[in-house]
């Protein structure tokens, strides 16, 4: 079962994905070196250092975008690149440029509303907060980068943590990214205490593997069995979850979305995308082979 499950994921990645997940798909589960990921990426970077054109494939702005950058730290994490990739230093110099005075950004911003978009791409992205500044500092850190804008969010988003968690389970995943590898362990540590008592008040939560509204599940929060936050889950909510996420398989292999992206390919492309990040967490935790 776990080889057809495999089997028909990764035909549906070959047959309707984009160039980038078809490229990090051969990276994590066929041995390929990460060079086509790179390579692949570097088709959504802009002169100014920063990424866009839809990589993240709700709103279809060439221009750069927060929440580009973001996806594309993921990808580079993701498939082992370092830290040192020029690519990611031009990517913190144009976070800089968007960037409050004191470091936060931002998920995205105005220029975006001249193009297609999902209708939840509106004026709330425009404020900057943790959702991404968290998860942006938490995945540089994460890959051994040092730079000034870092610096200052890193300063910052302790700042805003340390007067209290987020409400909204989007905002306390980007959270646990930066608790999980900021490098002041001590301070982490105290914070990170706090989490599981919290998770039950998120919006946007979903504890229960049965529920079929959209939400963030466990698996999104410890998508591995060596997360730092796997222990705030039971056995039995993970195994849950993940016969959940294995039974969502659809019948042409991929996995479904539950929100409404602004065109038909936009929705292909993000089904490829829930069905590599499917095929990773269901490798990770032993239930398909992985490379």
């Amino acid at each position: 079962m776990s080889d057809s499950i495999l089997d028909t994921a990764s035909a549906f990645i070959l047959r309707e994905g984009r160039l980038l997940e078809r490229r990090l798909f051969a990276t994590l589960f066929q041995a390929a070196p990460a060079t086509g990921v790179v390579d692949a990426l570097r088709g959504y970077r802009n002169e100014d250092g920063g990424f866009g054109h839809g990589l993240e494939p709700d709103k279809r702005c060439p221009e750069s975008l927060p929440i580009d950058v973001e996806v594309a730290f993921q990808t580079l994490s993701t498939a082992g690149v370092p830290g040192t990739d020029p690519m990611v230093s031009h990517a913190c110099d144009w976070l800089a440029t968007v960037a409050a005075p004191d470091g936060a950004v931002p998920l995205s911003l105005p220029v975006m509303e001249a193009y297609p978009r999902a209708v939840h791409w509106s004026d709330w992205t425009y404020a900057p907060g943790l959702n991404p500044t968290a998860g942006l500092a938490g995945l540089l850190h994460g890959m051994g980068v040092e730079h000034p804008w870092l610096t200052r969010a890193t300063d910052w988003c302790w700042s805003a943590l340390e007067k209290g968690f987020p409400d909204d389970a989007h905002a306390m995943s980007e959270t646990l990214v930066f608790l999980e590898h900021v490098p002041d362990r001590d301070r982490a540590e105290r914070l990170a205490e706090r989490v599981g008592e919290w998770l039950p008040q998120l919006k946007w939560y979903r504890s229960d593997p049965a529920d079929p509204e959209y939400g963030v599940s466990p698996l999104h929060l410890a998508p591995h069995p060596d997360s730092r936050w796997r222990r705030l889950f039971s056995d039995d909510v993970i195994e849950g979850h993940l016969d959940r996420l294995a039974a969502d398989q659809r019948p042409d292999g991929g996995w479904a979305i539950t929100w409404e992206p602004p065109g038909a390919a936009a929705t292909l492309e993000y089904r490829g995308v829930e069905t590599l990040r499917a095929l990773q967490v269901l490798g990770a935790y032993g239930r398909v082979p992985s490379s």
